[in-house]
């Protein structure tokens, strides 16, 4: 009985306990700023290939949440993972 009830105090305190949330961080170039409280942002990704071991670019388009609209077109931006937003936007700008 003694193991029993070890297990239920150990459990109890372990919902308590809050998990650290990892969430993915981007930079990036904001290429548009014409939406309310949403910015587009490019990142430059560098990729090699395969076969021929040449570098290239790759770039991929990311719609952000601005809440203070305060970034412009070539701005340089950090944002990171969020819950859903819209249809397209699951990303939120960190100010700093």
């Amino acid at each position: 009985m003694v193991k029993e009830n070890t297990i239920k105090k150990d459990s109890a305190t372990a919902k308590k306990v809050k998990k650290a949330v990892l969430r993915k961080k981007f930079s990036g170039v904001v290429l548009s700023d014409k939406m309310d409280k949403t910015i587009t942002v490019r990142v430059d990704k560098v990729k090699i290939h395969p076969k021929y071991q040449k570098r290239y670019t790759a770039s991929k388009k990311y719609k952000v949440h601005d809440e203070k609209n305060q970034f412009k077109i070539d701005d340089k931006v950090a944002f990171e993972e969020c819950r859903p937003m819209s249809k397209d936007k699951r990303w939120r700008v960190i100010y700093s």
